[in-house]
């Protein structure tokens, strides 16, 4: 792709996203391996904290002052294949401390050695944890929403599906930036032609092969397993769609926002110009993803009848 439709202060964080090798198994089991010891800061007015005593593991953040009877289930991204809680602590515990709220991250297990239904599976039990320890947290059951980003929001999506499906508690709200939401993006040779930016059709295919266990873009997929072949989307929650104009999940997520939208879902859209695949996570520090993130929260605080304090 051409670093010139990239937006001016996002290039040269851009250039310093490395390549990610997902396709091979020895790469794979480093990264994941690693993640589990990645080393985080502090985040000054939180307490992070890791929750054992249930599988999967989750990570915890809470406001140390002015907490609200809100929470939120938040499901990090890598692909299906790569990721850990804690590479979102800065932004967990930032929504915890801006929105007043506890936020729950879950550390669900990763394809390709645990495919479909695996990783939805762990989401569904910390979705249930967090229902089950609504009033422990001094959390309003009817004030819980679920988010994530990239794979993590495709899973927030499947869940959000599977809970309206199973006749659950319906989240208040889903926040899904940059939602990986249809393997047949994946089996579009067409979309091979662009070599988008961080995130590229060959890795989305490596991706969703191994979610899925099987080549994406079959006539079927499993029910809940990925998110944009759902039939009947009626009756979901309030949901926003955050997503760069040059990320490969950009027609996805306006299609399926669309689908929402005419079903009489409350959809708001935020299109960042310029912007490739989880420039919010690697340029953090850049005005786009600041206003970007202060969007979203002020939408999320905005459902939850909170009110988004900025430091």
């Amino acid at each position: 792709m051409d670093i010139s439709l990239v937006a001016a202060e996002l290039r040269g964080p851009v250039r310093r996203v490395p390549a990610l090798p997902i396709g091979s198994r020895l790469f794979l089991r480093f990264v994941q391996a690693a993640g589990k010891h990645m080393r985080t800061a502090p985040v000054e007015g939180v307490r992070i904290e890791d929750v054992t005593d249930v599988r999967p593991k989750l990570r915890m953040y809470q406001p140390l002052h002015a907490g609200t009877p809100a929470a939120l289930l938040w499901i990090h991204g890598g692909g299906y294949v790569l990721g850990h809680p804690r590479q979102d602590d800065a932004r967990c515990a930032g929504l915890a401390r801006t929105l007043g709220i506890t936020v729950v991250s879950v550390d669900y297990r990763l394809a390709p050695r645990h495919r479909f239904p695996v990783p939805l599976e762990d989401c569904y039990t910390g979705w249930m944890w967090l229902q089950r320890n609504a009033e422990r947290l001094g959390v309003d059951l009817e004030r819980i929403a679920v988010a994530g980003e990239s794979a993590g929001a495709g899973l927030a999506a499947c869940l959000v599906q599977r809970l309206h499906g199973e006749g659950h508690r319906a989240p208040a709200a889903q926040m899904l930036s940059a939602p990986m939401l249809d393997d047949r993006t994946a089996a579009r040779g067409e979309a091979d032609v662009t070599d988008h930016l961080v995130w590229n059709n060959h890795r989305n295919r490596i991706g969703w092969r191994g979610y899925l266990g099987a080549e994406p873009g079959a006539a079927t997929a499993p029910a809940y397993s990925v998110a944009a072949r759902h039939d009947d989307l009626t009756g979901l929650p309030p949901t926003w769609i955050g997503v760069g104009d040059l990320d490969l999940f950009h027609d996805e997520n306006l299609a399926y926002a669309q689908r929402l939208q005419a079903v009489g879902v409350d959809v708001t859209v935020d299109v960042v110009p310029g912007a490739p695949h989880g420039f919010d996570h690697w340029a953090a520090g850049t005005d786009i993803a600041r206003q970007y993130n202060a969007r979203a929260d002020e939408w999320l605080g905005r459902i939850l009848g909170l009110t988004p304090v900025r430091p």
